[in-house]
């Protein structure tokens, strides 16, 4: 099965691809954990797209459908995938139905999150990560046993730079100008399925699973 999960940034789409990747056995495919790894390790375009997603600007679309086919070229993604924070652009969504044409493939459905911008900014200003291991956690939602401190490996929480509220609301305006009108998009393909992401974690997954079925 070949799904994409689509919403604004915190709209919950991470979380609920990860209850799709134990169901369905197939892998999570997030850009933004591959550019972050990319500009962990200093690489050419780590370097290239850190300097926009400091300032919550979009990567360049060369640089992320580069990545992107890398991966659906790789062999676990043969019985199905799960797309996480791809597409952002009408540009790039026709780049990928090239791509999925081409290999033979095409998308299932498309889920999509539906969450107000209000709820959103307080997911995401209140998240924390740890520098160290990867774990996540938030000041509201999945609070950590100790306060900013990691309950895995002990070292210290922080908020990265694409959290800060003047970057998550710089964010937002970008999703809405340029990622938005992707719905028209796949609703015209057929495969647009709209979620109400604002619920308890729990409904929101129950839904989810509910569309697939």
């Amino acid at each position: 099965m070949n799904l994409m999960v689509f919403g604004a940034p915190g709209a919950g789409k991470g979380t609920q691809a990860k209850f799709l990747v134990e169901r369905y056995n197939i892998p999570q495919i997030s850009t933004g954990d591959m550019l972050r790894a990319a500009i962990s390790q200093k690489t050419a375009m780590g370097l290239e797209a850190k300097t926009y997603m400091d300032a919550g600007e979009l990567v360049p679309d060369s640089t992320i459908i580069g990545i992107i086919k890398d991966r659906l070229d790789k062999d676990d993604c043969k019985d199905g995938f799960i797309l996480d924070g791809f597409p952002r652009t009408l540009a790039q969504a026709q780049a990928l139905d090239e791509l999925m044409k081409k290999s033979g493939k095409k998308l299932d459905f498309v889920l999509s999150f539906d969450v107000p911008d209000e709820l959103i900014i307080q997911r995401i200003a209140g998240r924390r990560v740890c520098p160290k291991c990867g774990a996540s956690y938030h000041t509201k939602f999945n609070c950590s046993k100790v306060e900013d401190v990691c309950d895995c490996c002990g070292d210290e929480l922080i908020i990265r730079k694409d959290d800060d509220v003047n970057t998550v609301k710089n964010r937002l305006e970008n999703y809405h100008k340029q990622t938005a009108p992707l719905i028209d998009f796949y609703k015209d393909m057929g495969v647009f399925v709209q979620i109400d992401g604002s619920q308890e974690l729990n409904k929101v997954t129950k839904d989810m699973f509910e569309a697939l079925a």
